[in-house]
């Protein structure tokens, strides 16, 4: 290919114009949200968004803000013209919305713009602005429009058929524009938002500023099951502060469609929040599934740059590390707080998934076992049907040589009862035990009213227990129930530790590492070694594993230490070591809890719903599986047509 000799030369501006439109306008959608806030950085009131033909025929947003006087109507529309910022100190700091001033001139180049707008309170002092020609002059004549400004744009792509023939159908092109509008009417609850498809209204969400006014807007954009199975969050530390809504594991969905994060108001994709939210739903997801949230972040403007990317969907924090441990702590503790109570769906309506990978089989019972064997930590009789057993079984004894008390203090006493349940409920059938007393919990409340979950009427098949409560009928899967609860006080005990025992390797473990892995490791030595990992740096390309914690002594070094390093220089925090602990401690508590089709005494069962209610993440089991579901007296009522 041979080179031109083609002379420089400034380009055509409607020509960079739509260069720069391809940055910013993919499809209505993104013309819609461009808009929009420029309409909220107006201090509008109320917000009014009119759709034809998903948005290919006419996008009008229509706002009663502040409005553009006449002699800044030219330029309006004129690239990199902006009232919002006017000097760097300002981009650093900026609160607005828009700042980059080149959405309008952008659009406006592949389509047909008008602009109507009045900053004074006499309708008849209203001016409209087009732009035209291949300069795209700006034209202004007179035109009657109330207070605030109207944005018509007509006819998108039509002078670019090549990005035309890429959109999609009207229904398509409308679903896209849709969920644009319900994340701005998201953003702001003070403001009133109409939106109307073919001159039909879609949406109507009167402002509100209460608790209870931005649930009725969540439900009317997300639905009432959101909102009935999301728990409120506020929480403020180190000038950040957040506050929202967070979905419940058991209430997750097949794909990300429903989460909604904000910063300072403006809507994000951050790589750094989407890590955060998936530690905290770590161990409580079911596999597969994602959580619901809608979310909403403040802090310093000067310790955010939203100066990322032309969508302004990234940002970047001053401070990384720290927004990282904030949101994952408090979405953390946000989380173990969900325990059993009695505003679980009375109706029963959650719907049970698969086990996955939960082992129902019975415990071996042999008097010759090990004590902590007998009590329910054997893996199982049959090393044949599960050939990962050996491989447990030793990290197993691992744990033991951690916690040698581990069976007198892995559970609860139970109460009035004539055995401890971790004998009789978890282990062989003539494994006996002391008795030891501990008294129910009951409401703080009102002591004499009963528990949550209720007291225990029996057993189902030998899996499920059927209890008794205020609201009705209480079904529990025992052997998912038991399982959290083992898994939570093993994690208790293992962070209970000073340090993680570690283990020399034998021969130490070469890793050719890029000079940013090296980077990584040689910066965050202090973290790494808390981990229980010695990692030293052989060369400019080399990294040697000395040693690794003891509990994980079967894994494999090189990839650990890879994921490790590659969180520590994304996130500046990494997970990994204690991802796989917990993997580790949830596959000992699935072998060590309550098997299908043990019988338990009705004391024995009442000990298992308390330990339920005392446990954190006790909704779900250590898969996300549910563990638990409340069948109310009215859904009784209607299934035997009581009072019909």
């Amino acid at each position: 290919m041979t080179a031109t000799a083609s002379r420089i030369h400034v380009l055509d501006p409607r020509l960079a114009n739509q260069i720069a439109a391809g940055e910013v306008v993919e499809r209505p959608a993104s013309v819609t949200k461009e808009l929009i806030e420029n309409a909220i950085d107006a201090g509008s009131q109320r917000i009014d968004v009119d759709i034809e033909q998903g948005g290919t025929r006419l996008i009008k947003v229509r706002d009663d803000g502040i409005g553009i006087g006449e002699q800044d109507l030219p330029l309006a529309l004129a690239r990199h013209a902006t009232s919002k910022i006017g000097s760097l100190e300002d981009l650093e700091g900026v609160s607005s919305l828009g700042f980059r001033g080149e959405a309008l001139a952008s659009i406006s180049s592949v389509s047909r713009l008008e602009l109507i707008s009045n900053a004074e309170d006499d309708p008849r002092h209203g001016w409209r602005v087009v732009a035209e020609g291949r300069g795209m002059e700006a034209r202004v004549t007179p035109a009657p429009h109330p207070r605030g400004t109207s944005v018509g744009v007509r006819d998108l792509f039509f002078n670019t058929p090549a990005r035309r023939k890429f959109l999609r159908t009207e229904k398509t092109e409308f679903a896209h524009v849709e969920e644009a509008f319900r994340r701005q009417a998201l953003s702001r609850y003070d403001i009133t938002w109409v939106l109307r498809h073919n001159q039909k209204v879609v949406h109507q969400l009167p402002s509100g500023h209460s608790v209870a006014a931005r649930e009725r807007r969540i439900a009317s954009l997300l639905g009432k099951n959101f909102i009935e199975h999301a728990r409120y969050i506020e929480r403020e530390a180190g000038g950040l502060r957040l506050s929202g809504w967070v979905g419940l594991p058991t209430h997750s969905r097949s794909q990300a469609d429903q989460q909604y994060f904000f910063v300072n108001g403006r809507v994000v994709r951050d790589r750094l929040v989407a890590h955060a939210v998936r530690q905290a739903y770590r161990d409580v997801l079911f596999n597969g599934r994602h959580p619901v949230f809608v979310l909403y972040l403040e802090l310093d403007p000067d310790v955010v740059d939203v100066n990322v990317h032309p969508t302004k969907h990234e940002v970047r924090f001053r401070d990384g590390r720290m927004v990282h441990d904030f949101l994952y702590s408090s979405l953390h503790h946000c989380l173990a707080s969900s325990k059993p109570a009695v505003d679980h769906d009375a109706d029963g309506d959650e719907a049970n998934e698969n086990d996955g990978g939960h082992q129902q089989e019975g415990v071996a019972e042999n008097a010759e076992q090990p004590r902590w064997q007998q009590q329910g930590i054997a893996l199982t009789h049959s090393p044949d049907r599960h050939p990962g057993a050996e491989r447990v079984r030793r990290f197993m004894q691992g744990y033991q040589a951690l916690h040698p008390n581990h069976e007198e203090t892995l559970l609860t006493p139970q109460a009035g009862g004539s055995t401890d349940l971790s004998a009789n409920a978890m282990g062989s059938s003539h494994g006996a035990s002391e008795v030891r007393e501990a008294p129910l919990t009951m409401p703080a409340d009102d002591p004499t009213a009963p528990p949550p979950l209720g007291f225990a009427l029996g057993q189902l098949h030998g899996i499920y227990i059927l209890a008794q409560n205020a609201q009705g009928l209480v079904l529990v899967d025992m052997h998912a129930a038991h399982e959290r609860i083992v898994y939570e006080r093993m994690k208790t005990q293992l962070a209970a530790a000073k340090g993680l025992d570690a283990q020399p390797l034998l021969v130490p473990v070469s890793i050719a590492a890029s000079g940013a892995e090296v980077a990584t490791a040689e910066s965050e030595q202090e973290a790494i070694a808390k981990l229980g990992i010695e990692l030293d740096i052989a060369g400019p390309e080399t990294l040697l594993v000395r040693q690794m914690p003891a509990l994980l002594a079967q894994a494999d070094p090189e990839a650990l230490v890879r994921q490790m390093l590659e969180e520590l220089a994304r996130y500046g925090r990494t997970h990994q070591v204690e991802a796989r602990l917990h993997e580790l401690l949830s596959t000992m508590a699935c072998h060590g809890s309550v098997r299908a089709n043990r019988r338990l005494t009705l004391d024995e069962m009442n000990g298992l719903l308390r330990d339920m209610e005392r446990t954190e993440r006790s909704d779900q089991c250590n898969h996300g599986r549910p563990t638990w579901t409340q069948m109310g007296l009215k859904a009784l009522d209607r299934l035997f047509l009581r009072g019909q």
